[in-house]
């Protein structure tokens, strides 16, 4: 297997692992407060999973491309083919047992039952954002390459969204459920039956297609990250390379210490209070809003998302302690696989007539106990792939 990056492996198995324990709860009307979604706005550590694993796409990105030698069109096309591949896996997984498991209307024939369900699946979701976001924010860094002008074009896509918010939103406000334009525009593009329908039984989809814009942003975030700690092991390879030359000891000292590890973890971690703050004085005007992945809340999962990276990078890089991580590796190695296993899962209890509630749903720890238990399935079913160091991606 090619040499990884553990603690960046790592910080996607944990935010795989507390994905597993959020989605799969033992009963949803029992559920510790951290454990679910905020309303519409604010943010709790549930709400930081998805951000977390669009940031992580984000630095692996970085890892990617550096490997290529010329930004050409089949680049360009590789990245599309890419986000496009990740689009069609989250809609499969959305039609996902391919045919309605209970009738719409028992009068109906069952062609008629099976169009009217083709008429009413959700066309958006997690991994259809994570693809559209891929194509945004892999094409923007392959076009710009560099860090300053990456972050414009992050400023740039936050300015916009919002501004097409402000412009086009509508009463009571357009950071509201009610008068939001994305809930307009997804229902123009791809009509009210086939999007998310859990706001209030509104037609609003929290991942639908104006905010790919800012989701590309949370992506870009990682990119950068990853290219800063590309650009400095490059530099620290360099100048001990410069050893035996002429250039004076002391400039080299001087340079081994800008790009030391610990140095690129307390960048890390000050680059993330900077998002942090940022955020809150961001949320004065713009609410922190995961639904409307909002300015503000890239910023804000953003910076939360560098510091976790940060702790990883001093704890298992620089301290080399990585053993009580070892369930994460495992998880953070085949991301995809664990989500989709985790879908197809939930989805085929109804085969089996099998509630998680009748069995976990007495209290808040029984609840919780049954999302542990879920999570520790998927970490056994991907753990034979990472004996044979198999990792699967698209």
């Amino acid at each position: 297997m090619k040499k990884r990056y553990l603690s960046l492996d790592i910080l996607r198995g944990i935010t795989i692992a507390f994905m597993c324990v959020v989605n799969n709860p033992g009963t949803w009307s029992k559920i510790f407060p951290p454990l679910r979604h905020a309303g519409w706005t604010g943010c709790t550590p549930t709400d930081l999973v998805y951000p977390f694993f669009v940031f992580c796409m984000g630095c692996a990105m970085a890892f990617s491309f550096s490997k290529f030698e010329t930004v050409n069109v089949k680049a360009y096309l590789k990245v599309l083919k890419r986000g496009a591949m990740i689009f069609l896996v989250g809609l499969l997984l959305n039609l996902y047992p391919f045919f309605p498991t209970s009738l719409h209307d028992e009068t109906w024939t069952f062609g008629q039952n099976y169009l009217y369900w083709l008429q009413h699946k959700r066309i958006f979701g997690v991994l259809q954002r994570i693809g559209m976001a891929y194509a945004i924010g892999g094409c923007i860094a392959l076009w710009l390459k560099r860090p300053g002008k990456i972050m414009a074009a992050i400023a740039t896509l936050c300015v916009v969204y919002t501004g097409i918010l402000l412009l086009f939103g509508r009463d009571p406000g357009a950071f509201t459920l009610e008068g939001n334009v994305s809930m307009r525009i997804d229902e123009w593009l791809v009509g009210g039956n086939h999007c998310y329908h859990g706001y209030s039984g509104t037609n609003f989809d929290p991942e639908g297609l104006l905010g790919s814009m800012t989701g590309a942003c949370t992506c870009l975030l990682g990119y950068l990250i990853g290219s800063m700690i590309i650009r400095s092991r490059d530099r620290m390879a360099a100048t001990w390379a410069e050893g035996a030359s002429e250039t004076a000891p002391e400039i080299l000292a001087v340079r081994r210490i800008k790009n030391t590890p610990d140095r690129v973890a307390l960048r890390t971690f000050v680059y993330g209070c900077a998002s942090l703050a940022g955020a809150m004085i961001l949320s004065i005007w713009i609410p922190i809003s995961k639904p409307l992945w909002s300015a503000s809340y890239v910023f804000y999962a953003g910076g939360w998302a560098m510091l976790a990276l940060a702790f990883l990078m001093y704890v298992v890089d620089i301290k080399g302690v990585s053993k009580p991580f070892f369930p994460f590796k495992v998880l953070g190695l085949n991301p995809l696989m664990a989500f989709i296993l985790s879908g197809v899962i939930a989805k085929s209890y109804t085969f089996f007539n099998f509630s998680p509630s009748a069995y976990f749903g007495a209290n808040e720890y029984m609840s919780l106990l049954y999302a542990l238990i879920f999570a520790t399935v998927i970490f056994c079913l991907l753990y034979p792939l990472y004996k044979k160091n198999i990792v699967i991606k698209l």
